[in-house]
Parts: structure tokens; C-alpha cells; sequence
């Protein structure tokens, strides 16, 4: 009996792994991956698209649906996505969509670097002029278009530095698009165009420039004009693929919570929150010591800021300042400067916000409502410091030594000057210029170390003239 059930796992076991590959070696119909990219390119987008290419490869998918609406992302994390399409066994197919979608800047380059580009109705794409290497594709300002490209490329590079680098960038980027379309077969010098002067396409009109394969109402009508169509594919060696997705099974692949995470903590205005939670409470904890809480949220605060900031196209200057404006805070909580202190560090930190990210960059800029908001917060906790401090430098002495002076002692021994007295319950050594006797009251008039300058208090009388 063991050795009959031993078997009988066995068989299930090989079925499960071995099915899928059986399947689609006898042709079978594999199924259909689809993905999902709405927003802004970046970190997050790139490694979901990757881990979900590796899962269709190993799941023996027979094509994957990259469903775009974008309006751009980052140079580095589009690239990462192309490396990932053009390399991938399984072939691609980026459909964008649903109708009133686009995709712009970089999804213009991840839809012509796919083996098949599609869209629905009432979509658009294009307008992929770059702002700079290593930074955000799409929505900066691109080179007037003058007599063609290479006379926009030519002007670019003729009025200034500045001018020059652009043109470097703009020539890389047309290079790279130019590059994908010969790949792909699909319209060259429209793709330069998009890149050079910022041009868009409808879907009608990308389909008769070929610029696209198709265009696709929804997934399904998709699939069911992919179907038989035979692609191209790089697994070690260029081969073909015949597609079957009429009636082939769909998946759906949802971004992980890793990939949710990742996507947050690389939002610039969560970054920029998360700065200030952690700044403000290491402050708190240092101010006072034994808290714990406070300084234990702010230093998981400022750490994952610090994570989702070097995922972002960080601008040093910006960063160097909004850390100048965090020093002159702690400052002004222990220098009386008056809010001198406070006031440069609010400059500080509301400049070093504005540069910290291109605000122009789709989807990675902060809203300068939220930079308005956390500086308005800044200046009232600068405020409230500075008034509890000045409050604080008016109060009388309440401890140490100096404010024993001008209070009442009571005389316990006295002899040749000196003697001790009692004041709050402690015995302090007293001396004087005149004699005194023990339950004498006497007044402090001086501190000198651990002794006490004392003189006698006059005591009234009555009129019988006896004390009272």
C-alpha cells in the first residue's frame, strides 16, 4: 500500500510539471499572459514587466499582452523593459489601451521594440523627445522642428553647451528608436520624427504609416487577429513562432506586493513625506531621550526614503539644500538665533524641493501644492520652537545653584565665621561676617562652590519691643 500511494504521487507529481511542456510541444494551446502598465514608467514597472517575461518563459506561454497607458517614465527603467522584451523567448505583443489611452515618450519606444504594436480606438502615442540621459522621456520641451530633422539636430547643437547637450541626447534617442523600428520593421523615419519634434499619432493614423501592426477594440478582438499569425522570436537563435490565441486560455498578472511597494516607495511625494516624518522624529527623539517611538518611526521613515530616492532621478543640488534647511531646523531648536536660523532653513528646504525632481518628468514630478504644504508645516514647527524657547530664557531659574541666591536658610551650627544651615531639606556649609546661633534665619546673598554666603534676617519686634 505505501509503495502503490509512493507511485501514485509520483504520477501526479510528473503530470503537473510535465503536462504544460507535453502540451504545447504536441500543440497544445498555451496560455496568454497579460500585463498591465498604467502611469509612469519606472523602478516598479520595469521589474514587474521582467519577473512576469521570466514567469511566461517558464510557464510555456505562447504570448504576452503588454496592455500600456503612460505618459512617459525614465530612461533607465524603459530600457530595462526593451532589454527585456527583445530578449525574451515568448513574444510581446504592446496593445494600448482601453480607448482614450496613450502612450507617449517611452511607451512609444517599449511599443516599437515589441513583436507586435496595436492599439485600440481613440489612443495615441509618440511625442518621445528625451530631457536628458539618465532622466524622465517625454513632456520637457523639445527643439523647434526647422527644415527636417537634421536641421533641428543642427540648431540644437549650434546655440549653446546647454543647446549641445540636448542634441546629444536627442541624436541617442533617435539612434535607439531608429534602431527598434529597423528591428521590427516598422516606419523609420517616423520614428526619428517622434523623437525629434515631439510629433503624436492617432491609431488610424499609426496603422497607415505602420506604425503598428493593428488596431484592437479590446483584448479579445486582439487575440483573435493574432491568431495564426507567425512571429520571431530570440532564444539563443532567431526562430518562429505560430500563434494560436483563438480561444487560448488568458492570465492575468497582477503586480505582487513587492511590486505595489516598490511602486509607492518610489513616488517622489511619498519620498519627500517620508523624509520629513524622519527628520521630524529623530528630532523628537534627540530633544527627548527615552521616547523611543518617535525616533524609531522616524528612522524606518528615513530609510525608505532614502530607498526610494536612489530609484529616482535625483537632483544633488535640490537634495543638498532641502539637507542644508534640516540642519538650520535642528539649529534653530538649540541656537537663540531668533528664527534666522529657521527662516534659511525653510528657503533652504522649499528650493531644494522644487529642484529635487524635474517637475516636468511625467509622473515624477512633486506638485508644488505638496512642497507649499510641507513647507508651511516646516515654518510653524520653526515657529513653535522658536517661541517655547524664548519662552524658556524669560522663566526665572528653577534649579542648580543659582537660584538658591535670595533664599531663606535656617542656622543649625555657627562658630569662628562659619557653620552649616538647612535649605530644601539639605545641610550646605554657610559662612558670615557677623555671628549667628543655630535656628537663625539667615538670607543667601552669594554661591561660592559648595559654600553659601549668608546674612542675617532682621526679625521685628512688637511694641513691648519683644520679638515676635
Amino acid at each position: 500500500m505505501r509503495r502503490r500511494t509512493v507511485c501514485w504521487l509520483f504520477a501526479l507529481v510528473l503530470s503537473t510539471i510535465v503536462a504544460p511542456a507535453m502540451a504545447t510541444q504536441k500543440g497544445g494551446v498555451g496560455p496568454v499572459f497579460v500585463l498591465r502598465i498604467a502611469g509612469a514608467i519606472g523602478p516598479a514597472a520595469a521589474e514587474y514587466v521582467e519577473r512576469s517575461l521570466g514567469r511566461a518563459a517558464r510557464e510555456h506561454a505562447q504570448l504576452v499582452v503588454l496592455q500600456i497607458d503612460t505618459p512617459g517614465g525614465l530612461d533607465t527603467s524603459m530600457r530595462k523593459i526593451i532589454q527585456g522584451i527583445v530578449a525574451s523567448p515568448v513574444p510581446v505583443a504592446s496593445y494600448v489601451a482601453p480607448q482614450g489611452a496613450r502612450a507617449a515618450s517611452a511607451g512609444t519606444y517599449i511599443l516599437y521594440a515589441s513583436h507586435v504594436a496595436a492599439m485600440a480606438p481613440a489612443t495615441n502615442l509618440g511625442a518621445a523627445t528625451p530631457i536628458a540621459i539618465g532622466l524622465p522621456i517625454g513632456g520637457g520641451r523639445s527643439p523647434e522642428p526647422a527644415g527636417g530633422a537634421a536641421s533641428a539636430a543642427s540648431s540644437a547643437a549650434g546655440e549653446s553647451g546647454h543647446d549641445a547637450s540636448a542634441a546629444k541626447r536627442i541624436n541617442d534617442a533617435a539612434a535607439y528608436i531608429r534602431s527598434l523600428a529597423q528591428l521590427r520593421g516598422r516606419d523609420v523615419a517616423w520614428a526619428e520624427q517622434a523623437v525629434r519634434e515631439s510629433v503624436s499619432l492617432s491609431a488610424s493614423d499609426a496603422l497607415a504609416k505602420n506604425v503598428i501592426d493593428l488596431i484592437a477594440v479590446d483584448t479579445s478582438d486582439l487575440l483573435r487577429q493574432l491568431d495564426g499569425r507567425v512571429l520571431k522570436v530570440a532564444d539563443g537563435q532567431v526562430r518562429t513562432v505560430k500563434l494560436a490565441t483563438a480561444g487560448a486560455p488568458v492570465v492575468m498578472l497582477e503586480p505582487d506586493w513587492r511590486n505595489r511597494l516598490l511602486a509607492a516607495i518610489s513616488d517622489p511625494s511619498l519620498v519627500l513625506i517620508l523624509m520629513m516624518i524622519g527628520v521630524y522624529g529623530l528630532i523628537f527623539e534627540f530633544m527627548n531621550p527615552g521616547f523611543v517611538a518617535p525616533g524609531v518611526i522616524g528612522a524606518l521613515a528615513l530609510l525608505l526614503a532614502l530607498w526610494g530616492m536612489q530609484m529616482l532621478p535625483v537632483n544633488y543640488a535640490g537634495l543638498a539644500l532641502i539637507v542644508l534647511g534640516i540642519v538650520f531646523f535642528v539649529a534653530e531648536a538649540f541656537v537663540p538665533s531668533y528664527g534666522a536660523l529657521g527662516i534659511g532653513g525653510i528657503a533652504a528646504f522649499a528650493f531644494g524641493a522644487l529642484l529635487l525632481i524635474d517637475s516636468t518628468s511625467p509622473g515624477f514630478g512633486i506638485p508644488n501644492t505638496l512642497i507649499a504644504a510641507i513647507t508651511l508645516v516646516s515654518a510653524a514647527f520653526i515657529v513653535g520652537v522658536s517661541t517655547m524657547a524664548a519662552r524658556a530664557r524669560r522663566r526665572p531659574v528653577v534649579s542648580g545653584t543659582s537660584r538658591m541666591v535670595g533664599e531663606v536658610a535656617e542656622v543649625i551650627e555657627f562658630g569662628a565665621g562659619e557653620g552649616w544651615a538647612e535649605i530644601d531639606g539639605e545641610r550646605w556649609r554657610v559662612r558670615a561676617a557677623v555671628p549667628l546661633h543655630a535656628g537663625q534665619r539667615v538670607r543667601i546673598t552669594r554661591v561660592d562652590g559648595l559654600t553659601l554666603d549668608v546674612t542675617p534676617i532682621a526679625t521685628p519686634t512688637n511694641a513691648q519691643g519683644l520679638s515676635r
